[in-house]
């Protein structure tokens, strides 16, 4: 990753947090691209785009010339920017479906269309997006949430095929991340066994996380890392793989 431009959507979130500071600790400049307000000061390696609305091309595009421009180019693209909501179909919100597909799959296509003109100039272009495991199989009350991100799977997959060549574009599909709103959407879910097994750090350093007071963001992040940095290294393009 050293000196190679990423930038990572939703850069805000529990997630986003924890791969823009591993690329930064790695060598990579860092542009955040959000849409709540940034509370990150700018430096020669990291800059924040704040306000920004990814469902809107228009706002897409200009966040991210604007990190071309300050970086002088664009090496990699993680769309992580999206949300999520638990409603059974039946006694659900319609609005809801639309909700998801502007958080999960508009923010990746917008961002990714936005970025292409930038990667081809990119010797090492790469496109991840985070997808879902419910996306494979959805479960009840994961409908709309599951249908916008298979949505994601099948951007990925048309862009890898558009760009053979040119950009390496895959998606990792983590499993239900452990943070404050995943928690009161589904207060049932068992997180400490489906960080447990997938998390690569040893039961010791995990126990001074939590002692430490460690966010839950950071504690559910590590199990995806080691999948980013695979993704960002291999050559292998549209592949959709667990992290």
């Amino acid at each position: 990753m050293h000196g190679k431009v990423i930038v990572v959507t939703g850069a805000s979130g529990a997630l986003g947090k924890v791969v823009a500071e591993v690329a930064l600790a790695r060598g990579a400049r860092v542009a955040g691209v959000d849409y709540g307000t940034s509370q990150v000061p700018a430096t020669p390696d990291r800059i924040e785009f704040g306000g920004v609305d990814l469902s809107d091309a228009t706002q897409a595009k200009k966040a991210i010339d604007a990190v071309a421009v300050h970086f002088g180019k664009i090496d990699a693209l993680i769309n992580i920017a999206g949300g999520f909501a638990f409603e059974t179909v039946a006694e659900g919100d319609p609005k809801t479906w639309q909700r998801m597909y502007a958080l999960n799959l508009l923010t990746a296509l917008n961002a990714s269309r936005s970025a292409i003109p930038h990667l081809t100039a990119s010797p090492a272009a790469r496109i991840v997006n985070v997808g879902a495991m419910g996306a494979l199989q959805a479960g009840s009350g994961m409908g709309a949430y599951a249908a916008s991100k298979a949505g994601v799977h099948r951007l990925t997959e048309a862009l890898a095929a558009e760009w053979k060549g040119k950009i390496t574009v895959n998606a990792v599909l983590p499993s239900t991340i452990d943070t404050p709103a995943n928690r009161a959407s589904m207060p049932k879910a068992d997180y400490a066994a489906r960080t447990r097994r997938r998390d690569p750090v040893s039961r010791k350093r995990r126990r001074q996380r939590r002692h430490r007071g460690a966010a839950a963001g950071e504690r559910a992040g590590v199990g995806v890392l080691s999948a980013f940095s695979r993704t960002l290294s291999r050559s292998r393009t549209g592949a959709i793989s667990l992290a």
